[in-house]
């Protein structure tokens, strides 16, 4: 009887080993291999520079490549059509922003669906977007500029990342409400937005803070106003919206981070995680408030209830303002 029991034990842990051995290897351990973090719009933007901050924290954390591949066009959706049709392992990561859900009303048809083809893992980051102005211009407060549009129908235009960003739809609010006569200039990145601003080409500009701020501090660009609730640690001195008497234009830029629908919950955790504590190590922190980026690190079911509530609010203000992007 006992040679029998230990026949069978010895059988059993075989089997165990066995099926242990057959197991992928993503489950035994993730990740094992370079991870890509996909990127929808080109480099030097706002998701770009990002990105590239998160990607080397979690590649020193977590002792894998996290590389960044831009995947431009489309305003965004050529690259999150290839997030979603990648393999739901783990091994693709896309990093966006409010394109992600308003896309879907800017146009006619988009290759993926925000909240059926993509798992979220977390809001990342925030970011207010920021009004300013070519130093040539004789304004420095929001209501100097209302005044000199108002004065001047048709001659002054806005830059903006691009048609349905975040900088765009708070710039929607501004004119729809204060400024009618403005034109709106979009360019394929923040940017290429504020270089022309920078330029003079387009002599406002509401734009993302990372390509701003470096301008503000050198004198090149003014700033007049953040579009947050409250001021942005990266320039303290520049007053929001509702400080300079216009409450309603309010809107920030928020960046996720979101996989293949079908991911692994354990694999979402973990990613969730480790991004959570690599934008709260102090050197992150220090280089995120310089750019303009505030932590979140919120969790996937948080990060969801953004995705819906964004698309909802923008969605009216597009539809309102008779937003197309194609």
């Amino acid at each position: 009887m006992k040679l029998a029991r230990r026949r069978f034990l010895h059988l059993a842990a075989g089997a165990t080993t066995l099926s242990a051995l057959c197991l992928p290897a993503q489950a035994q351990t993730y990740p094992a291999r370079p991870v890509r973090v996909i990127v929808p719009f080109g480099p030097g933007g706002p998701t770009d520079v990002f990105a590239r901050l998160l990607a080397q924290k979690l590649s020193e954390r977590l002792k894998v490549q996290f590389y960044v591949e831009n995947l431009g066009g489309a305003g965004g959706n050529i690259g999150a059509g290839r997030a979603a049709q990648a393999a739901p392992d783990g091994y693709t990561l896309l990093v966006d922003g409010a394109n992600l859900v308003v896309n879907t009303i800017l146009y006619n048809q988009v290759p993926y669906d925000p909240l059926k083809d993509f798992d979220p893992v977390t809001i990342a980051v925030t970011a207010a977007a920021i009004l300013t102005v070519h130093p040539s211009l004789p304004v420095t407060t929001v209501k100097e500029l209302i005044a000199l549009i108002k004065a001047n129908p048709g001659k002054y235009s806005y830059a903006s990342p691009g048609t349905g960003t975040p900088p765009h739809l708070v710039g929607e609010l501004f004119r729809l409400s204060l400024a009618p006569d403005l034109v709106h200039v979009p360019f394929n990145g923040g940017g290429l937005a504020i270089g022309s601003a920078v330029a003079g080409h387009t002599p406002i500009s509401f734009g993302s803070m990372a390509p701003a701020v470096p301008h503000v501090k050198d004198g090149t660009l003014r700033a007049l106003a953040v579009t947050t609730r409250t001021r942005s640690p990266a320039l303290p001195e520049v007053p929001t919206m509702a400080e300079s008497g216009y409450p309603e234009v309010e809107g920030e830029s928020w960046f996720t981070v979101v996989v293949p629908a079908g991911t692994r919950k354990d694999i979402i955790a973990l990613l969730q995680r480790e991004i959570a504590a690599s934008i709260a190590m102090p050197d992150m922190k220090e280089r995120l408030a310089m750019l303009g980026y505030e932590p979140v690190g919120n969790s996937p079911e948080q990060c969801a209830e953004v995705l819906r509530s964004e698309l909802a609010r923008w969605g009216k203000l597009i539809r309102a303002a008779g937003i197309r992007a194609d």
